[in-house]
């Protein structure tokens, strides 16, 4: 075996090795969850039963439908109990790419990491879930009723969480592309319209078709851009510092 193959299968056998981590870790959430599964579920559909009129229900045409809501709902909840852990070993494994001087921050990086992706998610269940199930909901009248499906609701739902946890992440993201020199501050800056645009797109496809709760997720992408464009300039003038020193 030559090699650069050696060095390859020993990249792929270590991401093995942290994925199965991640998986176990995923798994010991799911068991804890699933205890709880009933109860999680209930939060879930909080949002929606609260704008739902008082002789209305959420229903489910199929037997198992209810039985396989509360494992995919055990299974979330385990994922977001495995946050931590799951970007621990994502930082780990991009680890070698780093000087030692920058392994230090693998801990703050995964701390605010996982802060950012619940507060998303949070965000998304606080803010935007209220408004936008509110919006479907008013479509009823006195002689048609809402009743949503659990199998339609759940998948919406979790749609939602998911991409607001994960564009919360941008400026850890927007830290480690600046660090390792893929993006710069000015990059970011001339991409800024298509940027706008961008979140205005992804908000109209992941929300409902209302302006209001469009505008509550187009807002929070494009503040934290701007936060991104701040953090990747202190990261750049801190390399350029870094860089002066080493040649003076």
């Amino acid at each position: 075996m030559t090699d650069d193959k050696q060095p390859f299968l020993g990249h792929l056998e270590e991401l093995r090795r942290r994925l199965v981590i991640c998986a176990i870790a995923v798994g010991i959430g799911f068991i804890i969850s699933y205890v709880f599964a009933k109860q999680l579920f209930a939060y879930l559909i909080l949002p929606l039963t609260k704008v739902l009129p008082d002789d209305s229900r959420l229903i489910f045409t199929n037997l198992p439908d209810m039985f396989i809501a509360y494992i995919k709902v055990a299974l979330v909840a385990g994922i977001i109990l495995a946050i931590p852990i799951i970007f621990y070993q994502l930082w780990m494994f991009l680890a070698p790419a780093l000087y030692q001087k920058e392994k230090k921050y693998i801990i703050p990086f995964v701390l605010f990491s996982s802060i950012l992706f619940v507060a998303g998610s949070l965000f998304g269940y606080l803010v935007v879930f209220p408004y936008g199930f509110k919006f479907f909901v008013s479509f009823a009248t006195e002689d048609i009723q809402a009743l949503p499906s659990v199998k339609q609701y759940f998948s919406f739902a979790i749609r939602l969480l998911l991409a607001f946890g994960i564009v919360f992440e941008m400026p850890i993201v927007v830290l480690f592309l600046t660090k390792i020199g893929l993006i710069t501050p000015d990059s970011m800056k001339k991409f800024r319209k298509f940027a706008i645009l961008c979140s205005f797109i992804l908000s109209a496809i992941l929300t409902p078709p209302d302006v209001a709760t469009q505008l509550m997720m187009a807002l929070p992408i494009i503040i934290l851009y701007e936060i991104s464009i701040l953090l990747s300039k202190a990261m750049y003038r801190k390399k350029e510092e870094k860089s002066e020193t080493e040649e003076t």
